[in-house]
């Protein structure tokens, strides 16, 4: 681990650093479009010229945007002193730390498996007196609620920490994870000075978490350290390409990042340290007006709490040379969309907070970037087919082109040497990055060795730039659906994210992706049609989309994956150098799990029923708690009469809704653990019996 000194922003020297950053970044954006816009000039000016233009400037200016990231990374970690890691200091005495597991229909058994790692991380550090742990489950499904509350009890009794280890469900999601946080702040937040929020797939070290700690108490002006988790246990050959692209490529780019936003970076919503009493204070998330899926509640809370806590000049930070973060990712291309379309429609709502009163301007652009992120599709896409409208209407017209006098006529260039120009800087502008992340990686032999040495690393990044290229139009496509579904309304459904090694089939595939196939064919045909020549410009685009269903269906497969790894591609230093965190994590989740308990059991396991009862009643305790479960509830007859149906038809002839309303009742539930233990055989349902054999035998 690299020590991470946040030094305290200065405005003049923040501000120099904007300036030089976006003054290259203009700079470089208005050459090229100008260029570009003397070739359009100089073959004959038309309403498609504008258009592509118009799309062509702000295209090209967040790609120098990412350009100049990497640049300035590269040449500050070639510049700067590597500095010692920091001495292994105790905790001030009085601070403690909530670490929290918001989940939503997840899988327990992987959730608690990385709280497991986390805690027994924490305990080698000897600070784990200074930590408490809670899983704050939003969970709507019957079949999850038990399955949270027996794994959290059993996690609780293995470790001996049933009073570090807690577990919560709230009667109603309101608000989703950003109200799930917020609930549990208002019930216990005062008593925790920081609070790290995780996700249900994270992991972080126990020294990680310790240090992040010691810089909140180092610095008071911080609120809110943002870590950069890499991503680990990928299986398929999608998830191996995508895990490491984000491990070798980032470095560089945050390190950029970090320079012009100095103080003042992003959140990502999880995998990060939070001040609590300025969290609570300045963090209320608004309603945004009107309905959604613009308005309503705010869904990409993160960008926005960022912002709230600079605006009350709070700092953020990224620490980008922490490691010991870590996270999971989709297995394959159509799960990695769905995330995508979640995140473009909470994207698409920060238009509205564009230009909130009193936010600052670092913030309103990290919020323009995260918008742009998904209207570069769209825009991407009108510049091609303004460029095919131009060739076409070439093609039916039969005019000959007016090739006039530019700018670049003096240097005799021709239109095709005026093209190939701006293509070559174009490609410089998106492949320079990669070039320099190999090379800082060539320059560093730990960092060489720790993904497998300098030919495997050069080989598995040409391999994920080949693949990057092909999935590129793939996700313009899908990109540009979902910005056009969300322009007219259609609103995305908010479920638990499909994390696991899921390979897609072939009939999966074409259902889910014919619509890019036939796109592809029509486009190919088309331009081969109307300019012959330009279709080997774009053959990469034709390509991508054409190979749509192959390139899904097998990326997907976990058998490729292994094989990659086996020949030493795409590795990550995760892989070759393991910390005991993941070693220990991929052996537990590597054992054969016990099978789910049902909502069934609920009612017939003694345990189970006993720790469900005891979670209701101590529910009740909490007033808002109380509140939200009473208004949930129907008469004393009517929950009566659902248990007498559960009794002689079994749990399962109910709805859903009223099985919730029968496993929220505390006294309800003992009632029908009893009843169905006292009862004769014959009065209860015949799955009953089957079920009770299990117990009697």
């Amino acid at each position: 681990m690299i020590e991470l000194a946040l030094v305290p922003p200065s405005p003049i020297r923040r501000a120099w650093r904007i300036f030089a950053f976006f003054s290259l970044t203009i700079v470089l954006t208005g050459g090229v479009s100008l260029l570009f816009a003397d070739l359009l000039w100089r073959t004959g000016w038309s309403a498609a010229r504008t258009v592509a233009l118009c799309a062509f400037v702000p295209l090209f200016f967040f790609t120098a945007l990412g350009f100049w990231h990497a640049v300035f990374g590269f040449v500050i970690r070639r510049c700067e002193e590597p500095v010692a890691p920091p001495a292994n200091e105790p905790i001030p005495a009085g601070v403690s730390v909530a670490l929290v597991f918001p989940i939503y229909n997840e899988d327990i058994a992987r959730v608690c498996e990385g709280l497991r790692a986390t805690h027994e991380s924490l305990r080698k550090t000897g600070q784990l007196e200074r930590f408490d742990f809670f899983i704050l489950s939003d969970s709507t499904q019957p079949e999850k609620w038990i399955e949270e509350e027996r794994h959290w009890h059993e996690l609780a009794l293995e470790l001996n920490a049933l009073g570090r280890i807690y577990y919560r469900r709230r009667p109603s999601n309101e608000g989703k994870k950003s109200g799930n946080i917020r609930g549990f702040l208002d019930a216990w937040g005062r008593r925790y000075r920081y609070f790290l929020i995780f996700d249900a797939d994270s992991l972080m070290s126990g020294a990680t978490v310790v240090e992040l700690v010691r810089l909140m108490e180092q610095h008071p002006a911080v609120g809110l350290i943002q870590t950069a988790p890499g991503i680990v246990n990928a299986e398929s050959l999608f998830g191996r390409m995508q895990q490491f692209a984000n491990r070798f490529y980032a470095p560089i780019f945050l390190r950029g990042l970090d320079y012009w936003s100095e103080g003042f970076a992003n959140y990502w919503g999880h995998n990060a340290i939070i001040r609590t009493e300025s969290f609570m204070k300045w963090c209320a998330l608004p309603q945004l007006p009107g309905r959604a899926p613009f308005g309503g509640h705010i869904l990409s809370h993160d960008f926005v709490e960022a912002a709230l806590l600079a605006k009350e000049n709070m700092q953020v930070w990224l620490a980008y040379p922490l490691t010991g973060s870590y996270e999971e990712a989709p297995q394959n291309m159509i799960d990695n969309a769905r995330r995508d379309r979640r995140w473009c429609q909470g994207n698409l709502q920060h238009g509205m907070l564009l230009f909130a009163r009193g936010l600052r301007g670092v913030s309103r652009f990290h919020l323009l970037l995260g918008i742009f992120g998904y209207l570069s599709s769209p825009l991407w896409l009108v510049f091609l087919a303004a460029f095919f409208w131009t060739w076409a209407a070439g093609k039916m017209t039969g005019l000959s082109r007016i090739v006039v006098h530019s700018w670049m006529s003096s240097f005799n260039l021709t239109a095709s040497q005026h093209a190939l120009l701006i293509f070559l800087i174009c490609m410089a502008a998106l492949l320079g990055p990669r070039v320099l992340a190999v090379l800082d990686a060539a320059l560093d032999r730990p960092r060489r060795r720790a993904y497998g040495g300098l030919p495997r690393l050069t080989m598995s990044a040409i391999g994920e730039t080949l693949f990057s290229t092909l999935h590129a139009p793939l996700q313009m496509l899908w990109h540009t659906r979902f910005v056009i579904g969300i322009l007219l309304g259609k609103q995305s459904n908010w479920g638990a994210q499909d994390r696991g090694a899921t390979e897609t089939g072939w009939a999966r595939a074409l259902r889910c992706q014919w619509e890019q196939l036939a796109c592809g064919l029509a486009c190919g045909w088309l331009v081969w049609g109307l300019a012959p020549n330009a279709f080997w410009w774009f053959l990469p685009l034709f390509c991508g989309m054409s190979l749509a269903i192959p390139l899904s269906a097998l990326t997907s497969r976990a058998s490729l994956g292994r094989a990659a790894r086996r020949l030493g591609f795409f590795l990550t230093p995760e892989e070759t150098f393991p910390p005991p965190e993941l070693v220990e994590l991929r052996e537990r989740l590597a054992r054969d799990r016990s099978a789910a308990p049902g909502v069934e059991d609920s009612i017939i396991d003694p345990y189970i029923n006993a720790v469900h009862v005891s979670l209701l009643r101590e529910a009740r305790l909490h007033p808002e708690s109380a509140r939200a479960i009473a208004e949930s509830e129907v008469g004393d007859g009517s929950v009566r009469a659902l248990a007498e149906e559960v009794l002689a038809k079994g749990f399962g002839a109910l709805e859903a809704a009223d099985q919730k309303l029968v496993l929220s009742d505390a006294d309800t539930m003992s009632w029908l653990h009893r009843q169905l233990w006292l009862r004769p055989e014959s009065t209860v349902a015949p799955a009953w019996r089957d079920a009770m054999k299990c117990y009697t035998c």
